[in-house]
This record gives C-alpha cells, sequence and structure tokens, in this order.
C-alpha cells in the first residue's frame, strides 16, 4: 500500500514538472487547427493533473468533498503558478483564461471522480 502512495506522488510530481518544462519553452510546436484551440489543451493538461491529484490525495482524506476541494484547489493554485512562471519566459506570456481553462479541466476530473466514487 505505501507503494502506491509513493507512485502516486511521484507521479503528480513529475506530471507537475512536465507541465513546467513545457512552461519554460519559448514556443510550443503545436498546430492551430480552431479558434480557442489552446484552452482545450490547457483543460486537458489540467484534467490529467486533477486526477493525478485525486489519486495523490486519496490516502490523506477520507472525507471525498474535502478530497474534491483539495484536488481542485491544488490545480488550480498550480496554474496560477504556471501562468506567473510563463509571464517570465521570453516568447511566452500569462492568461487569465488559461488559468480557468486549468481549474475547469481539473474540476471536471474530479467532478467525474467524485460522481465515481
Amino acid at each position: 500500500m505505501i507503494k502506491i502512495k509513493i507512485l502516486n506522488f511521484t507521479l503528480l510530481l513529475l506530471y507537475c514538472l512536465f507541465i513546467y518544462w513545457l512552461s519554460d519553452q519559448s514556443s510550443l510546436p503545436t498546430p492551430k487547427l480552431f479558434t480557442f484551440e489552446d484552452k482545450i489543451l490547457h483543460a486537458g493538461a489540467y484534467f490529467i493533473m486533477g486526477v493525478l491529484a485525486w489519486r495523490s490525495f486519496n490516502h490523506l482524506l477520507n472525507r471525498p468533498i474535502v478530497l474534491a476541494l483539495l484536488s481542485v484547489t491544488f490545480c488550480s493554485l498550480y496554474g496560477i503558478s504556471d501562468e506567473w512562471h510563463q509571464s517570465f519566459v521570453v516568447g511566452r506570456f500569462s492568461d487569465v483564461a488559461d488559468w480557468i481553462a486549468d481549474t475547469s479541466g481539473a474540476g471536471l476530473a474530479v467532478f467525474l471522480l467524485y460522481r465515481l466514487r
């Protein structure tokens, strides 16, 4: 059981580092297929983070609503820090709409996990 806990936290940490690395790039090679495509990508990335946060914090909390709030809050705060980080990267900029997409993606993941529990 302890191995699963460590694995879940490690996966969350590695995913956060991956998001940080992506944000540290001056540009990302993503094709522009439609308007607001980047918001879908943000929501998808943070949907994954929401699942990983839920799995990581699930071992710490017994109350599902507290687990859900903690997971979304963690992802949302990480999204804010990610946007702030991007404001210092040449060629990138910070966008409140990206943070909203981040939080929405995490919120959707956590909502689905909460309902399935």
